[in-house]
């Protein structure tokens, strides 16, 4: 028997959240759940997990990169896939207005903007996954 793998959404919207989570814990996964940044991290600290689901645009504004930035300088969590789930148009333009976006600004391993169909989370999570396996194997 296969361990399930172990996904960590940070997201602050708890309907979006509550959607994907259903979708997931449907599949197969095992999610975990922060509505925070800070909660959210402490998490991925504590435990290990085989991806992270991540908002942007969290509290006082970019949150969601700070906790990106933070996971690819972490020893323990830089290889950790980042599936950014995003309403990106709009947040995009609110942090950069009129200006295109550095592809290095946050480092992550795919972006999928809100609202997501339940059958492409779910191809890009396995994809996300069975890549991490592949560049990483034996590792969970």
């Amino acid at each position: 028997m296969t361990q399930r793998k172990r996904l960590m959404i940070i997201d602050d919207d708890p309907d979006f959240v509550a959607a994907i989570r259903a979708t997931l814990d449907e599949a197969g996964y095992e999610t975990e759940v922060a509505h925070n940044p800070r909660d959210g991290f402490a998490a991925l600290k504590a435990r290990p997990h085989d991806l992270l689901l991540l908002d942007l645009m969290m509290g006082r504004g970019a949150e969601g990169v700070m906790v990106a930035r933070k996971v690819r300088k972490d020893p323990a969590l830089k290889h950790l896939p980042i599936l950014i789930l995003t309403g990106i148009r709009q947040q995009i333009a609110y942090l950069f207005p009129g200006q295109g976006v550095d592809r290095d600004f946050v480092s992550l391993s795919e972006l999928l903007e809100k609202p997501v169909k339940p059958e492409l989370l779910l191809e890009r999570v396995g994809a996300l996954l069975a890549g991490a396996a592949t560049a990483a194997p034996g590792v969970s």
